[in-house]
């Protein structure tokens, strides 16, 4: 647009929108230009843009006549943003190239140059985002671009999957036929909540653990919302199923520090102690990841109930320490 600059054109109707009517004041005040540039926005708005703009004599200030305009209401060309809101645009679009680099690169690269182009044309660079946002990944495990592009595919299209999938605890393959229904970036990691035709019930699979993938050219079968939550949202992480067990840990005042700033569980309950220490209670299905959770901060956590998390934390403990003697004891 040259001179005409799209965040002015954008906060001139967003303004005429809100008040009625506005002056040149308010225009000179509110978009910080000369009166000249001004009168140039609205040159443009009015003739090549079709704004049926008119100077309204009783208000003193200018309108939009929207009875004169195409289908009863002007509306700007297309979709519009000034450069506060592309720039957050553009933050997010880094966020999630940055969720797995170079999984979604052919999708999110074009958007990003093209949202460069909109900011060009305004006041702020784009350049510094990159420099000012950075990602720290910690043990993400490779998905295959082409299976990922399926996938999502196949849960926007509402299709059924037929996946060849790896079982990691039997160390064999099985073939399964779902019906997807969410994506889930989970620990630096990309699940597929899906209905399994298979197993006649809704599972958890991990998108690394895919070794084949293609579309069934039929319908997915739709689970409600109320379903999903109630499968995949009592148990603790990744591990669905109705929460039947309930944690009480207990962290030291030196842990507490972080551990009470953190959400564990969506139901959890909690209490800080008059000496610093941090009373948690989790509910929970499956142990398992708990139990990473547990030995990362051990020894600076007490499982004070259920006994038998107590017991199966203590094997652990001691069969890490088993295999990390010292030399000398050795």
């Amino acid at each position: 647009m040259s001179k005409v600059s799209i965040e002015r054109i954008t906060k001139i109707v967003r303004l005429i929108r809100r008040h009625g009517a506005v002056p040149m004041d308010t225009f000179l005040t509110e978009l910080e230009v000369s009166k000249a540039s001004v009168k140039r926005d609205l040159d443009f708005l009015r003739d090549r843009l079709g704004c049926p703009l008119d100077w309204d004599r009783s208000q003193r200030g200018w309108v939009i006549r929207d009875e004169l305009a195409d289908g009863g209401q002007f509306e700007l060309p297309g979709v519009w943003f000034n450069s506060s809101e592309v720039f957050a645009l553009l933050t997010m679009l880094h966020l999630v190239e940055g969720v797995q680099p170079g999984l979604l690169d052919e999708h999110v690269g074009p958007l990003k140059s093209r949202f460069r182009g909109l900011l060009a044309e305004g006041t702020k660079s784009a350049k510094p985002i990159e420099r000012k946002l950075k990602l720290i990944h910690f043990a993400p495990r490779k998905v295959e671009s082409k299976h990922f592009q399926l996938i999502a595919g196949a849960l926007l299209d509402s299709k059924r999957l037929h996946l060849r999938y790896l079982n990691r605890d039997r160390k064999e393959h099985t073939e399964r036929t779902i019906s997807p229904q969410q994506l889930v970036h989970y620990r630096e990691n990309w699940m597929l909540d899906a209905w399994c035709h298979t197993r006649n019930a809704l599972r958890s699979f991990a998108l690394e653990a895919v070794a084949d993938v293609r579309v069934v050219d039929e319908p997915a079968q739709e689970v409600s919302q109320d379903e999903m939550q109630e499968h995949f949202r009592s148990g603790y992480g990744i591990f669905a199923g109705q929460a039947t067990h309930r944690a009480r840990l207990k962290f030291t005042p030196e842990r507490a520090q972080w551990v009470s700033k953190e959400t564990w569980h969506h139901d959890q309950s909690s209490e800080l102690l008059e000496d610093g220490s941090y009373i948690l209670e989790i509910p929970y299905s499956n142990d398992q990841e708990l139990l990473m959770d547990l030995l990362r901060h051990s020894p600076e956590v007490e499982i004070l109930e259920p006994p038998e998390l107590r017991q199966r934390l203590h094997a652990a403990l001691c069969a890490a320490a088993s295999k990390n003697l010292p030399a000398a004891v050795q």
